[in-house]
């Protein structure tokens, strides 16, 4: 099961995470500006943000294995129709409506995955386990997008758009396959005479009016932003301002996704034995503020336009590598605290809200950036991306008035 959910959301990622590695790349082959670029590598995140929610409630009622099988079969067919229609080719550059809207459906059909693997590690794994687990899911997303930035700019200078998008369907419906062996409900849901040992720990009202559920996913989404900021335009940055070249921006961002995908298992088991949850979250915050913050001044130090020096270009590759880490890495934490807070039979909504919040946030991201440099640089973009971490920091972190029901609700879990 945990295989299977790691594929389905690799798979994806991939193609999300993986198509903007390619940004420099894409802004030549489609004769794009900055501006463009930013509106068309936002709006593949726009489609997940409106199709999470639905996805999600659908995850509920229909389980895990029919969204996973309609979800990535349909974005596969999405990519093979980019690929005969989207692609640029010699003499031949496909409108930008045929290149936003392809990456728009991508979105609203590759967002399935994102809430339906979610649950079935809330209803297939204990308390005891689900931070490990669930951090071991989301090091899915960090993984897809180091084979991304590792694989898809190779493949998209040496052989086309068209191979790229043609290699992206081909993984998505492999991971298909995998969804129909692998993937079912938990003996004890499926039995029909027992309920799922979690279900008591479930609100009545639902997560769609748990005012709390709101806050952490209000937090989630913020938190992300210097994230997407790092994913959708680290690239330029370093190509545009660091002057680095292609073999040192695959590397950096290689390093980010890589170093997100240990950090992300070492905090689930980490936080799963020393049950602080709310302590790593604000720890990672808080550290995000201060590496972003850094950036910003090591950036208007360096120039304008350019590094000044050897020295400060390595210092902003590394910096940059380092704070792309530490921002990736408490996804799993923050999404085991969401789904144990809103129940596991409700775990596909309250992760569908967290994911519309995620990618609503990762398609302002990119398309307010460009704006952002026009006004004052790279130097407030990153500033920019520490003040999204300073805000984000309280509304992942519990009120002293809920500590009394999660008390409450942990007793009660373990009663059943």
């Amino acid at each position: 099961m945990l295989a299977a959910g790691v594929a389905a959301n690799a798979a994806f990622s991939v193609a999300f995470s993986g198509i903007p590695m390619t940004a420099v790349l894409m802004r030549t082959g489609y004769q794009l500006d900055n501006a463009t670029l930013g509106l068309v590598l936002g709006l593949m995140g726009l489609g997940i943000a409106v199709s999470e929610l639905p996805w999600g409630l659908l995850t509920d009622r229909w389980g895990d294995r029919p969204v996973l099988l309609a979800g990535l079969g349909s974005t596969a067919l999405a990519l093979i129709a980019m690929a005969l229609w989207a692609a640029p080719a010699a003499g031949h550059i496909p409108g930008l409506g045929w290149l936003g809207s392809g990456l728009l459906l991508v979105g609203l059909l590759g967002g399935s995955v994102n809430g339906a693997s979610g649950r079935a590690v809330m209803t297939w794994f204990d308390a005891s386990e689900r931070g490990l687990a669930m951090s071991i899911r989301q090091t899915a997303v960090p993984l897809g997008g180091g084979i991304g930035a590792l694989v898809l700019p190779y493949v998209a200078l040496h052989f086309g758009f068209a191979a790229l998008y043609g290699l992206l369907a081909l993984l998505c419906a492999l991971s298909a396959a995998m969804s129909w062996a692998w993937v079912h409900e938990p003996p004890i849901a499926a039995g029909g005479d027992k309920a799922m040992p979690t279900a008591a720990a479930a609100p009545k009202s639902g997560p769609l009016r748990d005012a709390r559920v709101w806050r952490i996913v209000a937090g989630i989404g913020i938190l992300c932003a210097p994230q997407f900021a790092v994913l959708s335009f680290g690239t330029v940055f370093l190509h545009d301002f660091g002057h680095a070249g292609l073999a040192t921006i695959t590397a950096t961002m290689v390093f980010v996704q890589v170093g997100a995908m240990v950090m992300r298992v070492w905090s689930g088991r980490w936080t799963d034995r020393h049950r602080n949850r709310p302590a790593y979250l604000r720890a990672c915050s808080g550290l995000t503020v201060v590496l972003f913050a850094g950036l910003a001044a090591l950036a208007l130090a360096a120039g304008t336009h350019a590094a000044g020096s050897q020295a400060l270009r390595i210092a902003l590759v590394g910096l940059l590598g380092v704070s792309g880490v530490c921002v990736s890495a408490w996804h799993g934490v923050a999404y085991t605290e969401l789904a144990t807070l809103a129940g596991a039979p409700r775990a596909g909504t309250a992760l569908g809200m967290a994911n519309t919040s995620v990618f609503l946030v990762s398609f302002v991201t990119p398309f307010s950036i460009p704006h952002l440099l026009a006004l004052q640089g790279w130097p407030v973009v990153w500033l920019a991306a520490s003040a999204c971490a300073l805000v984000a920091m309280p509304l992942l972190l519990a009120r002293p008035g809920d500590a009394a029901q999660k008390l409450a609700k942990t007793a009660l879990s373990r009663s059943t």
